[in-house]
């Protein structure tokens, strides 16, 4: 790699020159060290930068078998820790070709391979060894076709995040300004009809039927309800399931103890659930998504909170003899019941379907990523 790439080191005092701190990170890249921690933390006494300019490379000599590596794009140059080393990519190849050939698969590998150190944790490849590695590279204009090839794919896979991230913004300010407020309020008005104060009681009974057969179901926050079998986790539920309880079909059920963190779903199954959770059914012709996005406004969640039983917040409980007690207020109209519930699972497929589109395009680039490079 010698050929293609040259070690760059400036040490500075980002302090006296008012230059931003980064970090490196797995996951994530070079990202701004996080706002809320004043300079004077970051920066102790007996610690070292080095400058990186913009267009170079940076790798953690720990952490690059992970794929800790990346390029300055941030259009300035940046603070980093000492510990990491920068690289300078010779004029005569493509940038963004280099850098994602050496996030490869088949470089990682080579990273390990050139790796010092006796425990996998405590393995190391500084720069005279990471120098060393051997890379076949293309001429330079086919280096660029690949390079902005997979620069675009990365451009649509970081648009198709912000609209995520936008999206779920947009939904969680929807969610306090559709839905009223304790002195019953709303933002955002979709019909002219006033909404009435119910107990829940009136709107919801509990499902108490046990059934030891059917499709088991879990909760949670991020996905509502959904086989179990769709889980990462292992089945540790009992062999004996005769205490477990039965779901329906836009059933609503909850984890009692994770309510006031947002754990509920309306099932789109017949199946059955853990003890540990609670099953409500309407008493009447309702629409239960309407309820279920009403359940996750953030004013509803510290509802549940306050009339959970238990002293901490790992032993809050809500079962539904406290759950049905509370007040809520709801549309006297049952259509602006419809076009609330419309409207939020309009924006939740609009995030479903760029989830998928990211999800698309990663596995496109990784199998670039896997093919295109020696």
């Amino acid at each position: 790699m010698g050929d293609v790439i040259e070690k760059f080191q400036k040490r500075i005092n980002p302090e006296k020159e008012n230059i931003p701190l980064w970090s490196l990170t797995v996951k994530d890249g070079l990202i701004p060290k996080n706002a809320q921690y004043n300079r004077s933390f970051l920066v102790k006494k007996n610690d070292f930068f080095n400058l990186l300019p913009d267009s170079y490379l940076i790798y953690n000599p720990m952490n690059i078998t992970l794929g800790a590596i990346d390029i300055n794009n941030s259009g300035k140059k940046i603070a980093v820790s000492g510990y990491y080393i920068i690289l300078k990519i010779k004029s005569n190849y493509s940038e963004e070709f280099v850098l994602n050939n050496l996030v490869s698969r088949k470089s990682i590998n080579l990273y390990q391979r050139f790796s010092t150190g006796s425990l996998t944790e405590k393995q190391r490849l500084q720069y005279p060894a990471f120098s060393k590695i051997k890379k076949l590279f293309p001429d330079f204009t086919e280096q660029k076709k690949i390079g902005s090839l997979l620069s675009a794919l990365n451009k649509q896979i970081t648009l198709q995040q912000r609209k995520v991230n936008d999206l779920n913004s947009m939904k969680s300010a929807l969610l306090q300004d559709v839905f009223p407020n304790t002195q019953g309020i709303k933002k955002i008005k979709l019909s002219t009809q006033e909404w009435n104060l119910q107990k829940i009681s009136s709107i919801f009974k509990e499902r108490n039927q046990r059934n030891k057969n059917g499709m088991l179901l879990s909760v949670s926050i991020s996905k509502g309800i959904y086989p179990f079998s769709e889980n990462d986790r292992k089945d540790n539920s009992s062999n004996d399931k005769s205490n477990y309880k039965e779901v329906k079909i836009n059933d609503l059920a909850y984890n009692s103890m994770r309510m006031w963190q947002g754990a509920v779903g309306v099932s789109k199954y017949n199946g059955i659930v853990s003890p540990a959770y609670t099953v409500i059914t309407p008493k009447k012709e309702e629409n239960p998504n309407f309820y279920y996005y009403y359940f996750k406004n953030k004013r509803m969640l510290f509802n549940f909170r306050q009339h959970s039983q238990g002293l901490t917040s790992d032993t809050w409980n809500l079962k539904f003899p406290l759950f049905e007690k509370i007040l809520i207020q709801v549309p006297s109209d049952k259509e602006e019941e419809q076009r609330v519930s419309s409207l939020f699972k309009q924006i939740d497929k609009s995030i479903e379907l760029s989830k998928i589109q990211i999800k698309k395009l990663t596995s496109i680039k990784q199998f670039l990523l896997q093919n295109m490079f020696i």
